[in-house]
């Protein structure tokens, strides 16, 4: 029993030893702190008051000046020849050329500031003939707006504007008023502290730790580790594209330079966010930043009034080339990436080396809201976390639209990091604490100073590419988190540096490897197995080149089926970026089912084999080579019945940029614009979601309505579709749905006159921007329905109803204004939203007509009609109607028409009998520019628009499988990171956040790079902190146990020893004692 009591005792004490080392040690690599009794000085809790800074940002398009691109760099003088060549044959011209004032001045540069005053359209035409000019772009504006809000408000940008509007009093009442992230916006990216700090994904019970955040953000990345080697930054140029800096703030000591690219001539921050970036880079004292030794130099890009121009940022960015800039942060960004010498002068920048850290925006939790420059290849972009590892909500979420509709977006962000409530240097003195993904990407553009300082003897390996795979490969993923919120995952800044320290320029890709039944991670291509028949699933690859700025794929890459595991079941089609260049390209991957697993279920994989190749370098004789593999993993099932199978028209939705496409809700004034992409991927994320769980299968189709095969799909699903449509396309859905297709079209609103109410208006130009179409696109609508004698009318209509005691919210809706006799119509009683943009005063309008169900034969499929989107996308959804859709879809799939339609038509008392003749149906807007961004309309044509010949439906080249006959690991994540483990490594201290600095005990093995043919930088999962004093305290329980039970077997073993000489001493003293 003494035994057992001591065992035990000193079980528990070990035990309590070890976890006090393992939380002290989690502490240090942002752990909770809540765990403990103790808090450390200077840290604040839930109820601490923080000062909380919303910043937001808008964009609009400046009149009548242009920035004229050339295809080299030229003087200024040389400039203006070629400028007053393209011009000189037009004859009453009225152009000057805008001065500008700048460090970058005196120098060479490709662009230049027209002033256009007359004849516009001939100059813009003359200009882009010239041969020396490369485009020609409208100059844009970009204003910021910071503001202070209660720490406990909840800033939601996309607020509901309920208040009264009156446009008879008001005439900009309903006109766009957006502050938000870019472009129109290109936007600074930081948030109201209030709004941030306690956002997640939702991953997590409801029952939570509350928990103190770190004092400063450079503990808990471990900076301390990578400073006590010698590494601080020291000899990295980084600069900070943002509101300038005062001069000898004490927080800095290497300002090597100060410049100014506005037009008010000031270098002090006078807003204090440039202030609080520079900081948390590079800041030596109070809350420190990662680089305290960096270079900085201070680009001031804005205003005092938070106002830039697209040339300015071009400028500055000219002068960063010429300075030799090593790191670029840029905290702002916008969905526009069609502004066209903004995105070029980002890929001149990373083709010369600059390393471009940027923002993904604020824009979340909407998906398909990254901004730009964060969603480009070249560029590392940067997402948000809270102290909880949770995705901050504020954070923008992917795919990238950029390959929208025809193809399907990029995984981003590449990596995430902590953005909520974050210290950092105040625009004087002191610190003070901001949230927002602009916060994240200075954590991590500081990182990667302090990063790339570490590799001065090796700078020959740092470029864009390598310090972006270097990241990613070392990067931490976050568990229950898909890969269009955390990319790549958490950054980790010791095994960063563990990867760089023995990086080989190489390439890789992004993801490493393509598994469809991996969840959450794979959201959302784990959510649906493929089967034949279906649209090819699209798989878009970002091919990471860290051997040279340029480069190519050499030959074909290969698919390789695994025939043990069922690899000749899929077939496979690539296309791919013909030259990788800056840094990166594309690998697209198109999977379907063959023919032979129609009724198969089951899993199959194989892998994709391509070669990437860059010139070789100085001192070089061959080519560099990298042969990467991409391990393919998919789910199929045998092929669902056709009623289950729905088609979501994404061909014929636009979206901003190109054009001016309005909000579909006339509510949500502080978002102008419809700029997510209108994917179910995207802003219809939840509907799709529920659809999926209620059985049905979604495919997208991104063609005409001439390329599917109406026979595989039981619905066809248009929704808020803004494009013309083919009369071609016309003519195949009216024979589809005789032929038993059904289709449900949900619209929005249209109205030429309140188009003209909701023209986006530049508060500081004075100008204009019309809207190309409404809501939705009803002309074209009514086209396609006319086969049927059936329109939805111009009026814009809102309200709250219930149907069968489901509460409904319309939204900016239109009407039904012709319908078939013997159709199902549902009416409402709603208010007259039009009427209020138009006159200022919303009358009640009863028996409005917005449900429609008619089917015209039995043979024939079920049609469907519904005013309103905005209850299945997820931008401005007040009340959803996932009911409404699933009631709908159980009609149009299986013939099942629910009660509540039915009562529905009796509770309002609905009119039976057909619908009043009308005299015109909505026409278009004269003087639309709805054909310069059109698929269907030709852009060529004088006069009314005509569509364009249909375009060929798209073909793939499925390729020829290599068969091999190996069997792939079940789990591809854990695989690859498994690679490196046998790697040579080379330890280095590392220091936990409360351990002192001079405790040699605590070692921390390093990461290697795997060089194996794998398409991805492989970090092995070496014993950290954490598990190796976990280790070491399992080892002292376990040798203590082994001792104490040796002993005790010992001193059984003695005992019958013991007895017997103690026998043996009696029997001799008996025999020596005399007898009596």
């Amino acid at each position: 029993m003494r035994v057992c009591v001591n065992f035990s005792s000193m079980l528990i004490l070990i035990c309590t030893i070890a976890s006090q080392l393992i939380l002290t040690s989690q502490s240090g690599i942002g752990g909770d702190y809540s765990g403990s009794p103790f808090l450390p000085c200077g840290f604040f809790n839930d109820t601490d008051d923080i000062p909380d800074i919303k910043t937001d940002f808008s964009t609009q398009l400046v009149s009548n000046e242009y920035i004229i691109t050339f295809k080299r760099y030229y003087s200024q003088q040389t400039r203006l020849n070629f400028i007053s060549a393209a011009l000189r044959t037009i004859m009453s011209l009225s152009w000057s050329v805008k001065p500008r004032s700048n460090p970058a001045t005196k120098y060479p540069s490709d662009f230049e500031v027209l002033a256009i005053i007359a004849e516009k359209e001939e100059s813009l035409k003359a200009l882009e003939q010239h041969p020396s000019i490369k485009q020609v772009t409208q100059q844009k504006q970009i204003t910021r707006s910071i503001k202070s809000e209660s720490n406990h408000a909840e800033a939601e940008d996309d607020s509901d504007d309920t208040h009264d509007c009156n446009s008879s009093t008001d005439p900009l009442c309903w006109a766009p008023k957006w502050k938000s992230s870019r472009p129109m916006r290109r936007a600074s990216l930081g948030l109201t502290q209030g709004s941030s700090l306690w956002q997640s994904t939702g991953h997590h019970s409801n029952r939570r730790l509350l928990r103190a955040v770190p004092r400063e953000i450079t503990d808990i990345m471990e900076a301390n580790v990578l400073w006590d080697m010698g590494f601080t930054g020291a000899g990295i140029n980084i600069a900070v594209f943002d509101t300038g800096l005062k001069e000898k703030h004490p927080h800095f000591k290497n300002v090597m330079e100060r410049t100014d690219w506005t037009d008010e001539k000031k270098l002090n921050d006078g807003l204090g966010h440039g202030t609080f970036v520079a900081g948390v880079i590079s800041s030596t004292m109070d809350c420190k930043g990662f680089a305290p030794d960096a270079n900085l130099y201070i680009f001031r890009v804005f205003t005092n009034s938070q106002v830039s121009y697209t040339s300015w940022f071009l400028d500055a960015f000219n002068y960063a080339i010429l300075k030799k800039i090593n790191v670029l942060n840029l905290s702002i960004g916008g969905p526009d990436f069609m502004d066209h010498p903004f995105v070029d002068k980002v890929w001149e920048l990373t083709a010369n080396k600059v390393i471009m850290v940027s923002a993904i925006g604020n824009d979340g939790p909407l998906y398909g809201t990254l901004n730009n420059p964060a969603d480009q290849m070249d560029v590392i972009g940067v997402g948000g976390i809270n102290f909880e590892d949770n995705i901050a909500k504020f954070s923008s979420r992917g795919m990238t639209t950029w390959e929208l509709p025809g193809g399907y977006g990029r995984l981003k962000p590449d990596i995430v990091t902590y953005g909520s409530a974050v210290r950092g240097s105040g625009m004087t003195q002191g610190c003070r604490t901001l949230s927002g993904t602009s916060v994240a990407s200075p954590v991590v553009a500081g990182a990667v100073g302090l990063l790339a300082s570490s590799i001065a003897d090796r700078q020959w390996v740092l470029n864009p590419a390598s310090m972006k795979q270097a990241l990613m490969a070392s990067a931490r993923r976050l568990p229950d988190t898909n890969m269009f919120e955390q990319g790549h995952g958490k950054l980790d800044l010791v095994k960063a540096y563990q990867v760089l320290s023995s990086y080989q320029p190489q390439a890789s890709l992004s993801p490493s490897y393509i598994d469809l039944t991996e969840c959450p991670y794979f959201w959302p291509y784990c959510t649906q197995p493929i089967y034949h028949g279906a649209m090819p699933t699209v798989v878009n690859i970002t091919i990471l080149n860290g051997m040279g700025v340029t480069g190519q794929v050499v030959d074909k890459p290969t698919w390789q089926p695994f025939t043990p595991q069922n690899g000749d079941y899929i077939e496979v089609a690539m296309s791919y970026s013909p030259i990788l260049w800056p840094w990166s390209g594309y690998l697209a991957v198109s999977i379907t089912v063959s023919s032979s697993a129609t009724l198969w279920q089951g899993i199959a994989q194989g892998q994709i084999t391509l070669t990437v190749e860059s010139p070789p370098d100085n001192g070089e004789e061959k080519p560099r080579r990298s042969v990467l593999e991409l391990p393919v993993k998919v789910q199929v099932v045998p092929t669902p019945p056709r009623n289950k199978r729905i088609l979501w028209d994404q061909y014929h939705n636009l979206r901003y940029p190109p054009g001016y496409f309005p909000r579909d809700n006339l509510r949500m004034k502080n978002d102008p614009l419809d700029w997510n992409g209108d994917h179910v991927h995207t802003n219809f994320k939840a509907m799709y979601e529920h659809l999926r769980t209620a059985g049905f299968f979604v495919e997208v189709l991104g063609a005409p309505f001439t390329c599917y095969d109406a026979k595989e799909y039981g619905t066809l699903l248009i929704v808020d579709p803004e494009e013309e449509f083919f009369p071609e396309e016309v003519t195949k859905l009216k024979r589809d749905i005789d032929q038993g297709l059904s289709v449900i079209i949900f619209a929005d609103w249209y109205n030429v006159t309140v188009m003209k109410k909701v023209k986006f208006y530049d508060e500081n130009t004075r100008q204009w921007w019309m809207p190309d179409t409404g809501g939705s696109n009803i002309p074209a609508l009514n086209d396609l329905l006319s086969p049927w004698g059936m329109a939805f009318g111009d009026g814009v209509f809102e309200g709250d109803f219930e149907l069968a005691e489901n509460r409904a919210t319309y939204s900016s809706g239109s009407s039904i204004i012709k319908f078939p006799s013997g159709g199902l119509l549902i009416h409402q009683t709603l208010q007259d939203q039009g009427q209020e943009v138009i006159h200022g005063k919303a009358d009640q309008a009863s028996n409005v007509p917005i449900l429609g169900l008619y089917q015209h034969s039995l043979e024939s499929g079920r049609i469907v009609l519904y005013g309103d989107s905005n209850c299945l996308d997820s931008s401005h959804m007040k009340t959803d109607c996932f009911w409404l859709l699933e009631g709908l879809l159980q009609y149009t799939a299986y013939d099942n028409l629910s009660p509540m339609f039915t009562q529905a038509r009796k509770s309002s008392h609905s009119p039976t009998g057909p619908l009043p003749p009308v005299g015109s149906l909505p026409t278009r807007m004269e003087g639309n520019h709805l054909y310069r961004y059109s698929k269907v309309l030709d852009a060529h044509q004088l006069g009314t628009q005509k569509p364009r010949p249909l375009p060929g439906c798209p073909t793939l080249a499925w390729t020829k499988g290599e068969p091999l006959n190996i069997s792939a690991p079940s789990n591809l994540y854990k695989h690859q990171k498994l690679l490196s483990i046998m790697e040579a490594r080379q330890p280095i201290p590392v220091i936990p956040r409360f351990q002192e600095q001079d405790n040699p005990n605590n070692i921390r093995q390093p990461n290697n790079w795997d060089a194996q043919n794998s398409g991805v930088l492989v970090v092995s999962d070496n014993w950290g902190t954490v598990g190796l004093l976990a280790f070491i305290s399992g080892a002292i329980v376990l040798g203590v146990f082994v001792h104490l039970l040796y002993r005790n077997r010992r001193r059984r073993q003695k005992l019958p020893i013991r007895r017997q000489r103690n026998s043996r001493l009696r029997q001799v003293k008996q025999y020596r004692v005399p007898s009596v």
